[in-house]
């Protein structure tokens, strides 16, 4: 079973790496640096400052930073445990990819989605009930995890594995997130039922 999800994921990575050009390189290259998209999150910090107050604020940032260090590193954890080599690396793959980017470090899993979709999730848990249209940050996970597809440097394993990570590191965190908030800004909780939430944030 586990040679036929490898080889599948393998068979998958070929042909999803296979659809780039060099056309497009440079705009991949420009996706998948974090620093791109410090426009992006610098909006939605204006809009957490603006809604919650700038002391809910600081909390939702330390806590989001807490929920991507421990990510981070549980995902290295992961990826010197299983040693994964790299598309790129690989080099029964060197004639059948573009790898327009190689790394050293291992493949499996994913920091990139497992980080990114930690911070999406989360974000959209703690700011739904305030911003009507939360659901649309989870284009960024997405198109930035297809990212590594393209360069070659993960197999879409990598990234769905990533994804599951990040959104149960985001569940541990939204605990520590809920009992923090209501017991340092219990007016929020008793404001959490607004208009545009279908699901409010609950303990």
């Amino acid at each position: 079973m586990l040679e036929t999800l490898l080889e599948l994921d393998k068979n998958l990575f070929i042909f999803l790496n296979g659809l780039g050009s060099e056309t497009f390189d440079g705009f991949w290259l420009f996706i998948t640096k974090q620093i791109n998209w410090i426009p992006i999150f610098a909006i939605i910090l204006y809009l957490v400052f603006k809604h919650l107050g700038w002391r809910h604020a600081v909390l939702i940032i330390l806590v989001m930073s807490l929920l991507i260090l421990v990510t981070d590193q549980t995902t290295n954890l992961f990826k010197n445990g299983f040693q994964r080599l790299r598309p790129g690396s690989n080099p029964d793959l060197a004639a059948l990819i573009r790898a327009v980017q190689t790394r050293k470090s291992f493949s499996f899993i994913s920091g990139h989605a497992s980080n990114s979709m930690a911070a999406a999730f989360f974000l959209y848990k703690v700011l739904k009930p305030y911003l009507k249209y939360m659901g649309f940050i989870f284009l960024w996970p997405l198109i930035f995890a297809y990212s590594r597809i393209y360069l070659g440097l993960h197999y879409p394993g990598d990234i769905l594995c990533g994804y599951v990570w990040g959104i149960l590191m985001s569940l541990i965190m939204l605990k520590l997130y809920v009992y923090l908030r209501d017991r340092f800004f219990p007016t929020q909780k008793e404001n959490i039922d607004h208009p545009t939430n279908s699901a409010p944030l609950t303990d």
